[in-house]
């Protein structure tokens, strides 16, 4: 009777209780509308708006180094920063009994955590950087291919031999990986990336003021050495802060740059070269260098996960310099084309970027007598085709590769498989680029459909082209995460070796066999470079797996 007499007198209170709590709520929600009101009427709308925009931009470039990783609060409302971390961390609480996890998008596995480390705003920050590098070597190494005649007739030397310098640019930036890879690796992502633009900017400069053909030559080859940084150690760094899912997406942006280069510059090259002189473009391109040093040093942070110079500490300096001469080892690198999946991988690269070489490298020679055209101009708007094709394919190329993936997870019950990706670039590369090397070359060979014709095949290839690059490179950091950067490293050698090739041979093969014929080889090497990646589709998750259990035998037998 005690007890239930207590829990009535407990049920009366609370009845009394509960239009106090509810007053109390009603003016606290008035109270809350008041505030809102009178913020409202100190702070407009269009001003808050302003404000906020403010501290959004002004944030990521308050600080040169990496430390501010994680951004700190921040009230929008008022323009006040604070101190403290904001940082999420996985709480327990009465509530569920699950851990709280990091925002993302999609398909989310264990260890994503680590693509956590920069806001989204910062990533994208780094993203926009890392492409503008990216534009730098590409656009050098055919911008100056609209002023071919008037850098032969500068230096007293012949086309054969200014296309092998050209070929030689290509060979260099291929051997550039096998420096800037393992520096990469072992001192981190950020001064490699800082080293490798200020002196591409020094070297353009030589280019520039170059009295004779040798130092022209020599110039151009170093500033080549440097380019290849940007494209390998950048794709590293998106590698470093975007989970698997959302990666392809990035890398297509990223590769915006590097696809877009050698399309733009001959045009731009070509504006100059009619209004100017050759030399104006190494200018230019010196001033574009500049920019991304100081970009950066200013944005890109260190987005290593690890480095390998701790591995040096307490070493002394002999053993130091046999262990990182060891790092340097080409071999090590050319190993990795061992296994079938990366080979074919690679090798479809090289097709794609013969193809991209071979078909703007003769433009100036091929198209120019074909419509009796005589400016530089004239022929630089040609590489605008094969140029917007790259610029617009970059908005849903690396999506599409994205949805093919996904798309398979959900086949596989949420099971990731790497090779699924591949799937997303076997029709553009096996029918739709084929078919337009096809057309093009006979279509100048026969000479029918005019301008239209092959201007529109160009630009249905760039689209196709940035298809296939986002989905191919990003299954290079996929296949061998371990080894991630040497796998990138070493197929960016096979890709410029395949497009030094394209450079040094497509005027002499077009000379004797015509451009309908050299077209068609073209065709034919990619589409057996697609049967290759749909091999890899297909049974690239057993080689890969395969190679894996290979590594972790040989591990456990040297320990």
């Amino acid at each position: 009777m005690a007890s239930l007499a207590t829990s009535s007198s407990k049920d009366e209170s609370s009845q009394h209780d509960a239009p106090e709590v509810i007053s109390s709520a009603r003016s606290a929600d008035t109270s809350q509308v008041e505030e809102a009101a009178t913020l409202t009427a100190v702070n407009p709308s269009w001003w808050r708006s302003w404000r906020s925009m403010y501290w959004t931009w002004r944030w990521p470039l308050r600080k040169l180094n990496g430390r501010d990783q994680i951004d700190t609060g921040r009230d929008l409302e008022h323009g006040n920063v604070f101190s403290q971390d904001t940082t999420l961390a996985p709480v327990h609480t009465h509530a569920s009994s699950h851990d709280v996890v990091p925002h993302h998008d999609g398909h989310w596995e264990d260890g994503d955590e680590i693509y956590a480390r920069f806001t989204p705003k910062r990533k994208i920050l780094i993203l926009i950087t890392l492409s503008f590098c990216s534009f730098l070597a590409p656009i050098s190494s055919t911008s100056i291919l609209s002023a071919a005649p008037e850098v032969v007739e500068t230096f007293k030397t012949t086309a054969t031999i200014f296309n092998l310098s050209n070929a030689m640019y290509m060979v260099f930036m291929a051997l550039s990986a096998f420096l800037y890879g393992p520096l990469g690796q072992t001192y981190g992502r950020k001064w490699p990336l800082t080293f490798a633009a200020a002196t591409f900017t020094a070297f353009s400069i030589g280019s520039a003021v170059a009295p004779d053909f040798r130092t022209y030559f020599a110039m151009r080859l170093l500033t080549a050495f440097q380019g290849t940084a940007f494209l390998t150690l950048g794709q590293a760094v998106l590698g470093d802060i975007y989970a698997p899912v959302a990666r392809a997406k990035m890398v297509s942006i990223f590769l915006m740059g590097v696809l877009v280069g050698p399309a733009i510059g001959p045009c731009i090259a070509g504006v100059i070269v009619t209004y100017s002189h050759w030399r104006a473009i190494f200018w230019l391109q010196a001033a574009l260098a500049g920019v991304a040093t100081i970009a950066m040093l200013a944005i890109v942070p260190e987005t290593a996960h690890n480095m390998r110079k701790d591995d040096l500490e307490g070493l002394g300096r002999r053993d130091k310099t046999v262990k990182v001469l060891k790092w340097m080892n080409p071999i090590t690198i050319l190993k990795l084309f061992r296994h079938p999946h990366l080979c074919f991988v690679a090798i479809a690269c090289g097709s794609l970027v013969f193809n991209m070489y071979s078909l703007l490298t003769p433009i100036r020679y091929v198209l120019n007598p074909r419509f009796d055209l005589k400016s530089p101009l004239d022929a630089g708007l040609f590489y605008l085709a094969p140029g917007f094709g790259y610029f617009f394919g970059t908005f849903f190329g690396g999506t599409y590769s994205s949805h093919v993936l996904k798309k398979w997870i959900a086949k596989r019950d949420g099971k990731r498989v790497p090779e699924d990706r591949l799937r997303a670039s076997l029709v553009a590369m096996g029918v739709v680029i084929p078919s337009c090397m096809l057309l093009y070359g006979w279509a100048i060979e026969k000479q029918v459909g005019g301008i239209p014709l092959p201007v529109i095949v160009m630009f249905i290839q760039g689209v196709a082209q940035t298809i296939c690059f986002p989905t191919l490179n990003t299954y290079c950091t996929e296949a061998m995460p371990e080894r991630s950067s040497e796998v990138v490293n070493g197929n960016y050698f096979l890709r410029y070796c395949f497009a030094g090739l394209g450079s040094a041979f497509c005027l002499p093969a077009i000379n004797k066999i015509g451009v309908g014929w050299f077209s068609t080889l073209s065709a034919g090497f990619l589409m057996a470079s697609a049967l290759g990646v749909w091999t890899t589709a297909v049974w690239g998750a057993g080689w890969r797996e395969g190679a894996a259990d290979a590594k972790g035998e040989k591990s456990d037998a040297s320990e």
